[in-house]
């Protein structure tokens, strides 16, 4: 089976595709002056843009990893946009944890593993 890769650059791609499974990166926000609400916003509309390249939606989502920089701090916080954004679908499966993050202003990162709908023709 071969592995397709999307947003490729020298490093690393953003999206892997294998069948119908589709791995995200860890996506995070690129205004890095936000607050964790709007770095987790402005992740989750990154998100939903790859899985829409992938071929795919949120509502295939098969398990999410977030890392927060503060549990303590931003728990709550993070968790009243997760609950916008989820509103709409069924529970996703998720794993939250607190992580030293590689830049200092990052306060949320997410990996995604997802799936294709069947009668996707990506």
């Amino acid at each position: 089976m071969t592995v397709q890769r999307l947003h490729v650059s020298k490093r690393f791609s953003e999206v892997a595709i294998s069948g119908n499974l589709v791995h995200l990166a860890g996506q995070l926000a690129t205004d890095f002056d936000l607050d964790i609400k709007g770095q987790t916003q402005q992740t989750f509309d990154i998100i939903d843009q790859f899985l829409a390249d992938a071929g795919t939606d949120k509502s295939n989502i098969l398990s999410v990893t977030i890392y927060l920089k503060n549990i303590e701090q931003d728990y709550a916080a993070f968790n009243e946009v997760w609950d916008a954004w989820v509103a709409d679908i069924e529970a996703l499966p998720r794993t939250c944890v607190e992580a030293k993050l590689y830049d200092p202003r990052v306060l949320v990162e997410l990996t995604v593993v997802a799936v294709k709908p069947w009668f996707s023709r990506f």
